[in-house]
């Protein structure tokens, strides 16, 4: 083992920053506990972090004390959500990142105008069961090329497709592709769905694979955009693992190895990268080089109904 490689872009995502740095005000605003819906970003270290600042996760706001202070996680939820908050009494704070809001909308446009909607996407996951419920019924989940090729939707019907925010960037394109084929007049967004963060952390990955034997992407196991990078990996015939931390590692992996990728999904913290690093570090590997692609340089304010509510307590 010679030499590790860091993909760049990697890691926190500015919505993610966005979504945690939204469940720490909150705490400091309102004091604990402050309850969020699911899981705030999809990370166990985050999650734990969170806990012990005094955040509480719940899986669904019946869970949450009428009037107590709730925050929306960056996935997004439903409308449905939204009406059983407003019926506890609950104080809710939106930490639904900006593009996932961006999908939301276009979902609730098309149905507005009369569309039946194709949604990309993967079945179960929070992003997708939000979307979802903003037109539940007008839209159809295609999870594969083989979905888009057995779909069967009316030819007069008006129809448009919308995406999850963390898909495979190809992958998706097959699959617009196939429906495009079935359905040539399907509209769609102007500019995909795919949010930048997960679009680069895929091109830095790719960019990567030539040099390196192994890539160790970073992340937990529900982090879609996280298994999406590994999936990038396979794809090219790269060995790749998903792990949690620096702990995860199985030191076979390595064996005969001269040079290993690492990279992190965009619920990631940092300092899960360094503890990999000096994992490797720890076992006589001096060469560990940055190798980036794109510059980031997006950031989103925190949810305004947590700014008003600071200027007020100022």
């Amino acid at each position: 083992m010679k030499r590790v490689l860091l993909a760049s872009p990697r890691g926190y995502c500015a919505g993610v920053e966005r979504a945690v740095d939204t469940v720490e005000r909150a705490l400091r605003l309102y004091g604990e506990p402050v309850y969020v819906r699911k899981q705030i970003v999809h990370n166990s270290h985050v999650v734990r972090e969170l806990e012990e600042l005094g955040a509480v996760f719940v899986d669904s706001v019946e869970d949450v004390p009428e009037g107590a202070t709730v925050v929306f996680s960056a996935h997004g939820v439903a409308p449905g959500v939204r009406s059983a908050a407003d019926a506890r009494r609950l104080t809710t704070i939106d930490a639904t990142c900006p593009l996932v809001t961006k999908v939301h909308t276009q979902a609730r446009r098309y149905a507005d105008a009369g569309y039946s909607i194709v949604f990309i996407g993967h079945a179960g996951h929070e992003e997708v069961e939000g979307t979802m419920g903003e037109a539940p019924g007008e839209m159809a989940l295609v999870e594969s090329v083989a979905d888009a090729e057995a779909l069967e939707l009316p030819a007069e019907q008006r129809l448009a497709y919308i995406t999850q925010t963390t898909l495979s960037v190809d992958e998706t394109r097959e699959i617009v592709d196939v429906l495009k084929r079935r359905f040539p007049r399907i509209e769609g967004p102007e500019k995909e769905d795919i949010c930048y963060a997960t679009s680069n952390r895929q091109w830095a990955v790719k960019e990567l694979l030539d040099e390196v034997e192994l890539l160790l992407v970073i992340g937990s196991t529900n982090s879609s955009n996280s298994k999406r990078l590994v999936e990038v990996a396979h794809t090219a015939g790269v060995a790749s693992y998903l792990i949690d931390d620096a702990g995860d590692i199985d030191p076979a992996w390595i064996e005969g190895v001269a040079t290993v990728g690492v990279t992190s999904g965009a619920s990631a913290p940092e300092r899960l990268v360094h503890d990999v690093c000096d994992w490797f570090r720890d076992r006589g590997v001096s060469d560990v080089t940055e190798h980036r692609s794109v510059y980031e340089d997006v950031v989103f304010r925190v949810p305004v109904e947590l700014r008003r509510a600071e200027r007020s307590a100022a």
